[in-house]
């Protein structure tokens, strides 16, 4: 796109991410005034934010098809149209029932501004620029969910819950107006959607992240096998349907090019790696540094603080040099960071814990702007949409693999030995990342 509108469009994206991204992590800070305030129990409470993940999760693949049926900028501004729309609903909600319901319709516009995302920035920037529009994307994603729970800190210590969703509406709005006329169009493909592995796909989801979220023994046993064995059999009925599809919902003709499925297993493995690192971390912290609730945040803020700043550099080099050395570089520094963090002596202090965070973020930002970079760029440009799909259910996948290991560990052994535990099972992703990195070279260049 020219410029200004391609500031235009960039800006209206930017607006529309942060509130999606910032919308899945600031109802944990409130799930307890909710909770008093609706005169429910924890179970039900959780619901706030269970509704917001699972109604995106099982959206992302549905709505990324639609977006190469229809155009990216449909699914994008409808998308954004009922995310403002639930955020109202959120705020105005009597009670807990009408708020989850709200926090489902949230979660699908969510799902359609986070499906077609790297979608709209491969048609945004030229082909020569690309990276750094990934760069800036993953800059944006970083500084809002590390601001997330700081923000909603802050918002809770002047106002009252409704306006942790309320403060979407102004926003939403202005960034509607703006993407209409600023987002750029592109060729709608000539198929059908295909409601019946949309079905699938969402069932399929949905049993799959409810499972993993018994793992760590908060639900019965034969409950997670139940999830994870139906999970699998849907599974199998939806990529058999796919096989035989030209333009497949789940995106297994790109799975197919091996670049695209090792690049893919490669993002899966740092998010998990990461999350992991960040819901281990402040137990571990207050728990059993016995640091303060400040002290804690103030020790996490290196990570994200390093991504921030790395990654728009990072998609600059990563449009001048080979963006798979880059990512494998990236990943390796990762590697060393956890295991830095795993090494911690018995009593650190506020230095050892900061350098060994801030390496860890400077090497997970390295890594993920010309990872997204490579995904992206291995797909046709009429599938950029399932492109994008499958890129941001990657990322919710290894999310949630990663916060299923962290409780299943702590379980087993603890908070202090779990935490060293986890350190230790994020490095080994990491190293498992740079091995699909070292096959995703061999096959680009076969």
């Amino acid at each position: 796109m020219p410029v200004p509108q391609r500031y235009w469009a960039m800006a209206a994206m930017t607006v529309a991410l942060i509130m999606a991204v910032l919308d899945g992590v600031v109802a944990n800070i409130a799930l307890p005034t909710i909770q008093r305030e609706f005169a429910v129990d924890a179970a039900g409470a959780i619901w706030v934010v269970n509704a917001y993940q699972l109604a995106v999760t099982v959206s992302l693949f549905p709505l990324a098809s639609l977006g190469d049926i229809v155009g990216y900028r449909k699914v994008y501004w409808f998308g954004l149209a009922i995310f403002t729309a639930a955020s109202l609903a959120c705020a105005l909600s009597p009670n807990l029932a009408t708020l989850t319901v709200a926090r489902v319709l949230q979660g699908i516009g969510g799902a359609g501004i986070m499906s077609v995302n790297l979608a709209l920035v491969r048609h945004i920037y030229p082909s020569t620029h690309l990276g750094r529009g990934v760069g800036y994307n993953a800059m944006i994603v970083a500084v809002s969910s590390a601001a997330g729970p700081t923000l909603a800190a802050l918002i809770l210590s002047v106002a009252s819950w409704p306006w942790l969703f309320a403060v979407n509406v102004p926003l939403g709005l202005a960034a509607l107006v703006v993407a209409a006329r600023a987002m750029p169009a592109s060729t709608p493909a000539g198929h059908r959607f295909d409601w019946l592995s949309a079905a699938l796909n969402a069932g399929m989801l949905g049993l799959l992240i409810v499972g993993f979220k018994g793992v760590d023994g908060s639900q019965p046993a034969w409950l997670v096998a139940a999830g994870l064995g139906g999970a699998l059999a849907l599974g199998v009925m939806l990529v058999r349907r796919e096989l035989a599809q030209a333009a497949p919902l789940l995106p297994v003709d790109l799975l197919r090019r091996p670049v695209f499925a090792l690049t893919v297993v490669t993002s899966v493995c740092s998010f998990a790696a990461q999350n992991a690192a960040f819901v281990a971390l402040p137990f571990y912290f207050e728990d059993v540094l016995h640091r303060s609730l400040a002290e804690s945040g103030l020790l996490m803020t290196p990570w994200p603080l390093m991504v921030a700043l790395i990654a728009p550099i990072s998609g600059r080099l990563a449009d001048r040099y080979e963006p798979t050395r880059m990512a494998a570089a990236g990943l390796a520094l990762f590697a060393a960071g956890l295991a830095l963090m795993a090494l911690l002596p018995a009593d650190p202090s506020t230095l050892d814990v900061a350098w060994r965070m801030a390496l860890a973020g400077f090497g997970f930002g390295l890594f993920q702007t010309p990872n997204n970079k490579v995904l992206v760029s291995s797909a046709p440009k009429e599938r950029s949409g399932g492109a994008s799909g499958i890129q941001a259910t990657g990322r919710l996948l290894g999310q949630t693999l990663g916060a299923a290991a962290v409780g299943l560990v702590f379980t087993a052994m603890g908070k202090a030995d779990g935490t060293v535990a986890v350190m230790w099972l994020g490095t080994g992703l990491c190293v498992l990342g740079c091995l699909t990195g070292l096959f995703r070279r061999r096959a680009a260049a076969a």
